[in-house]
C-alpha cells in the first residue's frame, strides 16, 4: 500500500541557515510594543544577525506604520539578498489591506528572494503568498514571542531553519471524531480568520493546489459561532475541496459565548464545532498541535509532505524547511 500512497515533492526551499547569519525583521501587520521586541530581539541576536529597519517600531492607530511603509519594508525584505530568512516582529492586522500587491509580487520572479519567512496569525497571508509562489514558509513565533518563549520551541525553530532534514514528529494529537484516518497531504493554513478571509482574493488559491492538503488551523479571542462561519464560508467559497483532515493548534480565548441566540442554552465549545464541521465536509480533524497564541509555538513547515498517522497519533513530516 505504501507505494500507492500519493507522493508530495515538497514547495521550493532555501539554504539553510547557519549561525550568525543575518535575518531580516520586518513588523507588515499591527504595532509592535517595544520592550517585547526588544527583549524578542536580544533572544534572536544570541543566533542570528538581525536586520531591521528604522520604521519597524512604526504605529498609525492598529497598524505598524502606512500601507506604503509596510510593503516598502516588506518588499526590501523580500528582494534583500544579505538576508538568509525573514521573521516577522509581530501579527496582529494590516497584510489584507495589501492583497493586491501581493498578489502582483505572487506572479513576478523578482519580487521575492528564497529566505524563508517565519510568523504566524496575520501572518496567515504571507504564508499563502508563498504558497502560491510554491515556496517553503515557516509557520512559527514571531519576534515578540521569542523572548517569552520555553526553549524547546526556540530551539526548534532554530534546528528547522538549519538542519534540512524532517523535524521531529508532532506526537500525541486527539482525535476529533471517529474517523482516525491516516492522510497524507501537503501541510498549508495557518489563521482561520485570516484563511476565511481571502475568500475572493486572488491569494485564496493557495488553499486550493490541486492536491491532498492537510489544513493547520489556530486561532484567538473568537466565539464559536464565529469559527463555524469561518470554516463554512471556507467550504461554501470551494477552498476546502482539496483538504483532506483539519489539524488544531491552540484556540486561545475561544470559549462559549454568553449568547450569541438567547435560546442557545448549551452552545458547542470550539473544538465541537471543528469536529462537527470536519463531519459535515467529511474529512478527520485531529487537535494537539503546541502552536498558536497559547504558551508554546513550535515553529512547522508549510508547503511540505506531511502524513496524518491516525494508529500512532501522530504528525510525520517528509522534508524539512531548507536544503
Amino acid at each position: 500500500m505504501q507505494s500507492m500512497l500519493p507522493r508530495i515533492e515538497p514547495y521550493r526551499r532555501a539554504p539553510r541557515l547557519a549561525p550568525g547569519d543575518a535575518m531580516a525583521v520586518i513588523a507588515p501587520s499591527g504595532p509592535v510594543p517595544q520592550e517585547r521586541y526588544l527583549r524578542g530581539l536580544t533572544r534572536l541576536a544570541t543566533r542570528y544577525t538581525p536586520r531591521d529597519s528604522p520604521g519597524t517600531l512604526s504605529r498609525l492607530g492598529f497598524l505598524a506604520g502606512d500601507d506604503g511603509r509596510r510593503l516598502a519594508e516588506l518588499r526590501w525584505a523580500l528582494s534583500d539578498p544579505v538576508s538568509h530568512a525573514v521573521i516577522c516582529a509581530r501579527g496582529g492586522y494590516g497584510l489584507l489591506r495589501l492583497t493586491s500587491q501581493l498578489a502582483a509580487m505572487a506572479s513576478d520572479p523578482h519580487a521575492c528572494a528564497a529566505a524563508p519567512l517565519i510568523g504566524f496569525s496575520d501572518i496567515t497571508v504571507l504564508h499563502a503568498l508563498c504558497a502560491l509562489r510554491q515556496q517553503v514558509s515557516i509557520h512559527g513565533p514571531v519576534v515578540t514571542q521569542l523572548g517569552e518563549l520555553a526553549d524547546a520551541d526556540v530551539q526548534a525553530l532554530w534546528a528547522l531553519l538549519e538542519d534540512p532534514g524532517p523535524p521531529p514528529p508532532v506526537v500525541d494529537l486527539t482525535p476529533l471524531s471517529s474517523d482516525r484516518s491516516t492522510v497524507h497531504g501537503r501541510l498549508l493554513g495557518g489563521n482561520l480568520e485570516l484563511l476565511s478571509r481571502l475568500c475572493g482574493t486572488p491569494l485564496a488559491a493557495a488553499l486550493t493546489p490541486g492536491e491532498p492538503v492537510i489544513l493547520l488551523l489556530e486561532e484567538v479571542g473568537e466565539a464559536p459561532y464565529r469559527i463555524d462561519r469561518a470554516l463554512t464560508q471556507l467550504a461554501m467559497a470551494g477552498l476546502l475541496r482539496d483538504v483532506v483532515a483539519l489539524l488544531v493548534g491552540d484556540l486561545v480565548r475561544c470559549q462559549r459565548p454568553s449568547v450569541p441566540h438567547a435560546d442557545a442554552s448549551d452552545p458547542p465549545d470550539a473544538l465541537q464545532v471543528i469536529a462537527e464541521r470536519a463531519r459535515h465536509i467529511g474529512i478527520p480533524a485531529w487537535t494537539g498541535m503546541p502552536l498558536g497564541h497559547g504558551e508554546r509555538n513550535r515553529a512547522v513547515p508549510l508547503g511540505v509532505g506531511v502524513t496524518l498517522d491516525g494508529r500512532s497519533r501522530q504528525l510525520n513530516f517528509h522534508h524539512g524547511a531548507v536544503l
